[in-house]
């Protein structure tokens, strides 16, 4: 490459070897994530020691559980925004400092409405760095590993889930469900430091803002074998894009924005009502409370299996077609499950069947979002549809415990069709985009 050249920087990360700085990057969105993903599911492994000591039901439990996720809905839009105008790094130090605190500050609570409170500022932490982890993530990866980058990234959300169902039988019993909050709040503001020390600014951020000399000591970091020519100016291929929310409604991106939004909504209406609810479910279905508590281990360790394949297969896949194979295969799992009673074995291959099929299109669909927007608005595009997603969880977490209340555990597997049906329709909706990463929609 001649020194002076104006050099593609998409470009220059596909032809350099993907090192050790990268994998770094990587290692520490994914702590930041299995942080997150505990912390999301801490409710879940709270849920019944919570409800039995404050003597609430499914109906009174389903408020705090609700609030969490509408924090969560909050904080991707707003975070996503921040991200854009303010960096990644900044954003996702910010959102894990605050879901941290206010994890920690939950164990503390004595009534319902610390609770929900508690839970709501948690989750704007929570969704906050979600976004910003990937989209980040996406920026240090050649396209040849984007999916597989972005599956590692955020590979910590099942991770913390499955850890926390493991280590809540261990602290409930000896410290209540307190312990749960407190964990979730001690482990990430212990690393905290080490984040901030650590933790790199995007170089897609750098170069859209023209901070061209943070950007080569950035990737000289990167590919320290082979740094970039010191009067080198980088650049992207994409033209300039407003930042902020108004233009994922521009002309050009408004039907995908629209039809990624209903399908990320109507997914995790699905996947959220089985992660926050399937414990209570089979425990009501009459399963023992330890062996219910298995099964979001069971649920996001079968994710976990299932998905790290795929991941590795998006870049080359028409990303539209997986996500409605993989929402058809939903809808028979769901229908399986409502007709499956106390037959546990087959119950729990149901529910690791479901892993792939209703939490699959999380990942597809995280591909699809950074590969459809500009750097610009990138944040903000993943920000907002994984918002809408989570107004999903909200509507999911609330509705998943008043359907379990008034219809019991067939019910509740049943009404889980709509939603599913509703995501394959959406999504038949996207159509390909080009933009600086990929065209990942045909």
């Amino acid at each position: 490459m001649a020194v002076g050249a104006r050099l593609d920087l998409p470009q220059w990360f596909d032809q350099i070897r993907f090192g050790g700085y990268q994998i770094r990057t990587v290692l520490l969105c994914f702590l930041v994530t299995t942080f997150d993903g505990f912390d999301t599911q801490a409710i879940a492994f709270a849920g019944p020691a919570l409800a039995d000591a404050l003597g609430l039901g499914a109906k009174g439990l389903a408020p705090i559980v609700t609030a969490g996720v509408a924090g969560m809905a909050l904080g991707a839009i707003t975070f996503g925004v921040a991200g854009d105008r303010y960096g990644r790094r900044a954003a996702i130090l910010l959102a894990t400092a605050m879901f941290g605190l206010c994890s920690l500050l939950t164990a503390f609570a004595d009534n319902s409405a610390q609770l929900m409170l508690l839970r709501f500022l948690t989750g704007i932490g929570m969704g906050g760095a979600v976004p910003n982890v990937y989209t980040l993530a996406s920026e240090f990866s050649p396209a040849r590993h984007r999916g597989l980058i972005m599956l590692l990234a955020g590979l910590g959300l099942p991770v913390g889930a499955i850890l926390g169902g493991l280590i809540a039988g261990v602290i409930i019993p000896l410290y209540g469900w307190q312990g749960i909050f407190a964990l979730g709040g001690i482990a990430p503001l212990l690393a905290l430091p080490l984040l901030w020390r650590l933790f790199p600014e995007s170089p897609y951020y750098l170069a859209r803002n023209d901070q061209q000399q943070l950007l080569k000591r950035l990737l000289a970091r990167v590919s320290p074998s082979a740094p970039p020519p010191e009067d080198a100016v980088f650049t992207l291929p994409e033209a300039p894009t407003r930042v902020g929310p108004a233009a994922l409604l521009a002309p050009e991106l408004r039907r995908n924005t629209l039809a990624i939004w209903a399908t990320y909504f109507f997914n995790w209406v699905a996947w959220f009502s089985l992660v926050l609810w399937i414990p209570s479910v089979l425990h009501a279905a009459g399963l023992a409370k330890e062996q219910a508590g298995l099964a979001t281990v069971t649920l996001n360790g079968a994710a976990l299996i299932f998905i790290l394949p795929l991941a590795w297969m998006l870049p080359r896949l028409a990303v539209r077609q997986v996500i409605l194979l993989l929402l058809a295969g939903a809808l028979v799992v769901s229908l399986l499950l409502a007709g499956a009673g106390d037959n546990w074995p087959l119950v729990f291959v149901l529910v690791a069947l479901s892993g792939l099929f209703v939490g699959g299109p999380q990942i597809a669909l995280n591909y699809l979002a950074v590969s459809i927007y500009p750097t610009g608005v990138r944040a903000t595009g993943v920000g907002w549809a994984i918002g809408m997603g989570r107004l999903g969880t909200v509507v999911g977490g609330a509705a998943g415990g008043l359907v379990l209340a008034d219809y019991g555990p067939r019910g509740f597997f049943l009404a889980l069709a709509l939603p599913l049906l509703l995501a394959a329709l959406s999504a038949m909706m996207v159509r390909p985009a080009n933009d600086g990463l990929s065209a990942a929609t045909r």
